[in-house]
């Protein structure tokens, strides 16, 4: 018996449930990329961390900078409350994604985070928008 079969796999059902879970709580970077290419995404994009200047230099193409220390009622009462919201970071070594993620869940807004981050973008080839991605 190896690693892989010491713990036996989980019923069908109760596997069925685990990653339709998962897939309610994140999505990934070529989900995301096909989206935006395919044009009027039906979710918003933020950047959930760093500096504006940070933000300037490289970025997801029509992603908004919203850190998440800056997440306020008053400041998500620009979208309607339907909105859904995709959260991104640096990548697997940051967690502002997921702290932007649970702001917003705790003020009642839908939300998934990008799994990957900017790593994940960068990994998959895609392009990046900002001062980097000119020169």
């Amino acid at each position: 018996m190896s690693d892989v079969t010491l713990y036996p796999a989980a019923a069908p059902a109760v596997a069925a449930a685990h990653f339709a879970a998962r897939l309610s709580f994140e999505t990934d970077c070529a989900d995301v990329q096909a989206a935006l290419a395919a044009g009027a995404p039906d979710f918003v994009l933020l950047h959930a961390v760093g500096s504006p200047a940070a933000f300037a230099r490289r970025h997801i193409p029509g992603a908004l900078h919203l850190p998440h220390r800056t997440i306020s009622a008053e400041r998500m009462a620009a979208w309607p409350a339907e909105t859904l919201f995709v959260v991104y970071c640096a990548g697997p070594h940051c967690n502002g994604a997921d702290q932007a993620a649970l702001k917003l869940a705790r003020l009642g807004r839908p939300a998934k985070v990008m799994i990957g981050g900017l790593a994940g973008w960068a990994d998959e080839g895609f392009a990046f928008a900002g001062e980097e991605s000119d020169a």
